[in-house]
């Protein structure tokens, strides 16, 4: 009798964490079919940055312009561009940009922001919670090959709107990196030359050339 329902709790078991990653996987899936739906996307957020160990805190605000693989981010008094080709950082304080050629752009790049999660990672459900009348499912993601800095994810999605509400990435040494969606626009009429660089714009800058 006892082994008959350790069989059937063991059973049980393995059938409700199926259906979690189904489900996971399922919502993954759909945020990833909205992101593909728009032509282009503006995202304002805020950002922070935590470590108690190391007295560490941080926070402030950005705005990105997603098109495709081509991205143009503003934080922390600097400009992030990239065309699909180069990478351009204009840093207007010290009037320096740095030009580069990236081999292969991280997981977190702004161009895998709404994508980073589709491979090298498992998913399962984690908490859900009700902001401003908004529910947030949160997703787990842990990386399924030794990760040096991460230690996990979670990944909140506004479960009408399958927009990614908010991304919690917890590091190794205990740092806890946050950015949180404020305001999410879509197919916006974005200017032609907004993912274009212009050197004539920065008479006077330095400019680092690594590609």
């Amino acid at each position: 009798m006892r082994l008959i329902l350790t069989f059937i709790i063991s059973t049980t078991l393995f059938i409700l964490n199926s259906n979690a990653q189904q489900s996971a996987t399922q919502l993954l899936n759909e945020v990833d079919a909205k992101v593909k739906s728009y032509q282009n996307i503006s995202i304002d957020f805020k950002y922070g940055l935590n470590n108690t160990a190391a007295n560490l805190q941080q926070e402030t605000r950005g705005n990105v312009f997603l098109e495709g693989q081509k991205y143009l981010l503003n934080l922390m008094g600097s400009t992030q561009m990239f065309d699909a080709t180069k990478l351009y950082v204009i840093n207007d304080e010290d009037e320096e940009i740095t030009i580069s050629t990236p081999e292969e752009e991280n997981d977190f790049a702004p161009s895998k922001m709404l994508s980073f999660y589709k491979k090298g990672y498992t998913s399962s459900l984690d908490i859900l919670q009700n902001i401003k009348g908004r529910k947030i499912q949160y997703i787990k993601l842990t990386p399924t090959t030794k990760n040096e800095e991460v230690k996990n994810i979670l990944l909140g999605v506004d479960k009408v709107t399958k927009h990614i509400y908010k991304l919690l990435i917890f590091q190794h040494n205990g740092t806890e990196v946050s950015i949180e969606v404020t305001q999410f626009k879509t197919n916006q009429p974005l200017s032609d030359t907004l993912f274009s660089f212009d050197e004539k714009k920065y008479k006077g800058y330095y400019i680092n050339r690594l590609d």
